[in-house]
């Protein structure tokens, strides 16, 4: 896939996708991305009056060809406070370009999301990781060899060099933890690897990924948070570790055990991200 959509298509992509959600309701300020396997938060929304179109009926979105990412954007409220979500996203391992896959965080933007929860399934590095394990992320290895940003920078988004030394949140991060205790919910702490897919790491690559301060690695995310620091947005990071990183254990890696156990965690991660978003606004 070609990237013909460039920065400027995004205002009107947005404007398209505001006239089909809004429905008189005000802008939504906080947004979320749900990964593989997580979209549950917003079927929730939807059952309680929530709208979802479908990523193929906005114009320029990029739709996704991955199991488990239902390919939707909701608009509802939780707790009173409106909210956008992305039930599923797309990747570079699709064939589509860096600039395509961040996408979708300039439309939730030009919606008038300022907070952003991003959301993916990873494999565990860190010791003392399981699979079930949910992991706040205070910060990203970005291993896929890209970079959204590349290219013609449109200074109406953002800087052409912008500022990564808090990319997340401390303080939605201290928030975060704060609400999952009050839950009886531990959540890890850790860096998070992204790297291009769609292949699984190998044994020495997570060795590799571990010396250099790894704690979980995925495919996903960290295009879409550079996209948001880029855009001014204040983002938290939270990863599903659905498994054990290739040589953590003798089990083989495949994206049925990703879904299974995110299916598992489903209810403690739901029901953590249902009372964040209204602390959000």
């Amino acid at each position: 896939m070609t990237d013909t959509l460039g920065f400027t298509h995004a205002t009107a992509a947005a404007a398209a996708a505001a006239d089909r959600l809004r429905s008189g309701l005000p802008a939504a300020t906080v947004g979320v991305i749900l990964g593989s396997g997580l979209g549950a938060v917003a079927d929730t929304v939807v059952d309680h009056g929530g709208t979802a179109l479908p990523y193929g009926e906005i114009p320029h979105f990029p739709t996704s060809s991955v199991e488990g990412h239902k390919g939707r954007l909701v608009y509802g409220r939780v707790g009173g406070t409106p909210v956008l979500l992305m039930q599923g996203r797309v990747h570079r391992y699709e064939g589509y370009p860096a600039s395509s896959v961040v996408f979708p965080v300039r439309v939730l933007h030009a919606l008038g999301v300022k907070k952003l929860i991003v959301t993916n399934a990873a494999g565990g590095i860190g010791a003392g990781f399981a699979a079930g394990d949910l992991m706040l992320i205070e910060d990203h290895l970005n291993l896929t060899g890209d970079n959204p940003l590349v290219g013609h920078n449109d200074a109406r988004f953002g800087p052409r060099f912008p500022d990564m030394s808090e990319a997340y949140s401390r303080r939605l991060t201290t928030l975060a933890d704060d609400v999952a205790k009050s839950r009886g919910l531990k959540l890890q702490r850790g860096v998070y690897a992204g790297l291009l897919g769609p292949s699984y790491e190998t044994p020495a690559e997570i060795r590799m990924l571990r010396t250099m301060g790894a704690h979980a690695v995925g495919m996903s995310t960290v295009f879409e948070v550079i996209a948001a620091s880029h855009l001014g947005m204040e983002v938290l990071g939270i990863s599903c570790i659905t498994n054990l990183a290739a040589g953590m254990s003798d089990q083989k890696l495949s994206h049925d055990e990703v879904k299974d156990t995110a299916t598992r965690v489903e209810a403690a991660f739901s029901g953590l991200i249902l009372d964040l978003l209204p602390r959000l606004a």
